[in-house]
C-alpha cells in the first residue's frame, strides 16, 4: 500500500534529484480524478513554479491525440478506410513499392519507412512558406528500410504522411481539423498547436503558461511556447509527430472522452464506440495499437500493475500517459525533463516506478 504522502514524496525527490526540473501528475479512476499536483520548476532560470494549469510541449503524444484522432474522425466520416493504400493517395507514389503502404501500417508503425530523419537541416535555411513542401518532398524521396509489414520500427516518418493525408482528405490542416471536429465540441481548449508562422499563434493567448524546455544549441534560444521537435519546428511548428501543446487536464479530459465512448456511455457523440475499440485494441503481430503504444511487459515504463488492455504512449520532452482500459485507470505524467538539456534520461528509471506508486495507492 502506498499513501498519497508518499506519492507526492516520490514527485518531490525526483526534482531533487534531477529527474526533471518540474511535472505534473494526474490520476484517475473510472473518470473520477484522485491526484493532481504540480511540483517544481517550469523555467528554472527565472525560477518560476510549475503549476497544475501549465501547458507542456507534449512531444510525441500529439500522434495518439491529434493524429489519430483526426484519422478516426475521417473513417467515421466514411472519407477514409484503414486498409487504403498510399498510391491511392499519392499519385506520385502509385507505381512506387511505398505506394502498396497502408494507412493502418503507417499507425501500427511496420510501414518500412525509418524512424527519424534530420529534416531541419535540410530544410530551415528555406524561406518558412516552402519548407513544409520541401520536407514532404523528402518524405515522398525516403527509401523504405525494411518490407512491409515485416517488422515493428517507431516512425516520426509514418505520421509526417498521416499528417499530410489528414489534410488531403479533410481539406484542412490538421491542427485546425483536430481543433474543429474533436476538441471544440468537447469543449477542450487547452490542447493546440503553436503556428510559428501565424500571428494568431496561440502562443500570446498563453504566454507565461508554457513549461519551458531545451536550450537549443542550433536555434541559440531557449525553447518555450515553440515546438521542441526539431523537424516539427523548422516546418512551422504543426506536425503529425509533434507539435501539440497541452495541459494534464485538457489530456485527461480528452482520454476520459475515449474512455467513455470505449464503454458507450458518452453523451457527446464525438466518437464513435466501435471506432475507438477498433483503435485501442492491440495488434498482436505488432504489440501496438492504431496510432496508440501498448506496454511490452516486464519492463515496460507504466510499470507492473496495468493489465495487457492497456495503451498509452511517451514523448520525448518527459511526458506519457497510461490507460487502462480494463481497470478504467488513467496515469498522466507531464514533465519538463529536457529543460534545460536533452542528455538527462533519469526519466526512464522513474517512471516505471512512479506508475507502480499510483497503482499501489489507487488500485
Amino acid at each position: 500500500m502506498v499513501t498519497i504522502k508518499q506519492l507526492n514524496n516520490l514527485m518531490l525527490e525526483a526534482v531533487k534529484e534531477n529527474v526533471f526540473p518540474g511535472g505534473a501528475l494526474l490520476v484517475s479512476k473510472e473518470g473520477r480524478i484522485c491526484f493532481f499536483e504540480a511540483f517544481g520548476y517550469a523555467n528554472i532560470f527565472s525560477r518560476r513554479e510549475m503549476t497544475r494549469d501549465m501547458v507542456f510541449d507534449l512531444a510525441s503524444l500529439t500522434k495518439p491525440l491529434a493524429t489519430t484522432m483526426a484519422l478516426m474522425k475521417l473513417v467515421e466520416q466514411k472519407k477514409l478506410d484503414l486498409s487504403q493504400n498510399l498510391g491511392s493517395l499519392f499519385p506520385e507514389l502509385a507505381e512506387n513499392e511505398k505506394g502498396k503502404i497502408l494507412v493502418k501500417n503507417l499507425l501500427h508503425h511496420n510501414s518500412g519507412f525509418p524512424d527519424y530523419r534530420e529534416y531541419y537541416k535540410r530544410i530551415i535555411d528555406l524561406p518558412p512558406g516552402i519548407r513544409k513542401k520541401a520536407l514532404r518532398e523528402l518524405l515522398l524521396e525516403e527509401e523504405l528500410e525494411y518490407d512491409i509489414g515485416t517488422k515493428t520500427v517507431y516512425s516520426d516518418l509514418g505520421f509526417m504522411i498521416l499528417e499530410w493525408v489528414v489534410e488531403i482528405l479533410s481539406g484542412r490542416r490538421l491542427d485546425y481539423f483536430v481543433h474543429d471536429e474533436i476538441y471544440k465540441p468537447l469543449g477542450i481548449n487547452d490542447l493546440f498547436f503553436v503556428d510559428i508562422d501565424s500571428p494568431e499563434s496561440h502562443y500570446e493567448n498563453y504566454k507565461g503558461k508554457f513549461a519551458a524546455t531545451e536550450q537549443c544549441k542550433w536555434r541559440n534560444f531557449l525553447v518555450e511556447g515553440v515546438v521542441h521537435d526539431d523537424n516539427a519546428f523548422a516546418s512551422g511548428g504543426v506536425g503529425g509527430h509533434a507539435g501539440l501543446f497541452g495541459t494534464a487536464m485538457s489530456v485527461h479530459s480528452l482520454l476520459s472522452e475515449l474512455l467513455s465512448a470505449y464503454y458507450e456511455r458518452s453523451d457527446n457523440h464525438v466518437f464513435r464506440a466501435d471506432l475507438v475499440r477498433e483503435f485501442l485494441e492491440v495488434d498482436e503481430k505488432t504489440g501496438r495499437a492504431l496510432g496508440f503504444d501498448a506496454p511490452s511487459f516486464p519492463d515496460s515504463s507504466c510499470g507492473n500493475f496495468f493489465s495487457n488492455n492497456t495503451v498509452g504512449h511517451l514523448g520525448y520532452t518527459g511526458t506519457s500517459f497510461w490507460m487502462d482500459l480494463e481497470k478504467q485507470f488513467v496515469v498522466i505524467l507531464l514533465t519538463n525533463r529536457v529543460h534545460p538539456d536533452r542528455e538527462n534520461e533519469n526519466i526512464r528509471a522513474f517512471r516505471p516506478v512512479i506508475h507502480d506508486a499510483a497503482a499501489k495507492c489507487f488500485l
